[in-house]
């Protein structure tokens, strides 16, 4: 649309004790075969982390996941954990079996997600500016409720974010 602006796009993020926006996606990895679908609702009664971030195979993204891989006894006692990207199905499934990630990942390649959670943001790198996926976490309780947000996520603490709001 012609003079509209971006932020006019960008939804907000749900905020703690608000219900957790539903979804069904592509998810692969973990328990979930290849082709499989994810519905939010149905995991109901699970304490449900998603953690949003930009892109598989980069430096930053790569280490987070490795982080929640290194400390998976931890925190799958805890909760269900997913990873979520718009990268495709295919491309995630390279990144679990390059990492040995025990955990899926959703492929959000329509960017439902990343819009319904307001997570599709304007970034600015070296003085441009684009859209792309702010690494942001959701911890989401057995009510389907938000349970924390934590915003803007560096890597080398996100594994021990999550174990803390998962407390």
């Amino acid at each position: 649309m012609p003079g509209a602006s971006k932020a006019h796009f960008m939804s907000t993020q749900p905020q703690p004790g608000t219900k957790a926006p539903d979804f069904s996606a592509p998810v692969v990895g973990g328990d979930y075969a290849a082709d499989s679908t994810l519905k939010l609702s149905s995991l109901k009664g699970e304490n449900v982390v998603l953690y949003f971030y930009p892109k598989d195979d980069t430096p930053g993204c790569t280490k987070q996941a490795c982080a929640i891989r290194d400390g998976w006894s931890s925190i799958a006692k805890k909760a269900k954990v997913f990873g979520v990207s718009i990268d495709s199905a295919k491309k995630h499934a390279k990144f679990i079996q390059k990492y040995e990630l025990p955990f899926p990942l959703i492929s959000d390649e329509d960017h439902a997600i990343v819009n319904a959670y307001g997570v599709w943001v304007e970034k600015t790198l070296y003085g441009r500016q684009y859209m792309g996926t702010e690494r942001t976490t959701f911890v989401i309780g057995p009510d389907g409720k938000i349970k924390a947000v934590l915003p803007k996520v560096k890597p080398d603490e996100h594994l021990d974010q999550v174990l803390k709001a998962l407390d």
